[in-house]
C-alpha cells in the first residue's frame, strides 16, 4: 500500500468519518471502497462507448428481425387485449 495525502473539503471531512462509522468500516475503508466504485463506473462507461463505436446498427436490426423467425410465440408471452 501507498500513503498518499489527500484535501477533502470541509462537507466531506464531518460527514465522511460518521458514515464510515454508521456502516461499521474505518474511513480509509470508506475511501477506497468510494474510490474502487467511482473507478469502476468509470472504466464501464469507457468500455461501452468503445463498444458503441464498433457496432454494426444495420447489421443488429436485421438480426433482430429474424429473432424468433418461424417460432411460435410462447402462451407466457402472448400480450392479451
Amino acid at each position: 500500500m501507498s500513503l498518499t495525502d489527500v484535501f477533502l473539503r470541509p462537507s466531506l471531512t464531518v460527514e465522511a468519518p460518521k458514515v464510515a462509522e454508521s456502516e461499521g468500516m474505518t474511513l480509509e475503508q470508506l475511501v477506497n471502497a468510494a474510490l474502487a466504485e467511482k473507478l469502476s463506473v468509470m472504466r464501464t462507461e469507457s468500455y461501452c462507448c468503445e463498444r458503441a463505436a464498433r457496432g454494426d446498427i444495420p447489421r443488429a436490426i436485421e438480426i433482430l428481425k429474424e429473432a424468433g423467425a418461424g417460432n411460435p410465440t410462447p402462451p407466457a408471452d402472448e400480450i392479451l387485449a
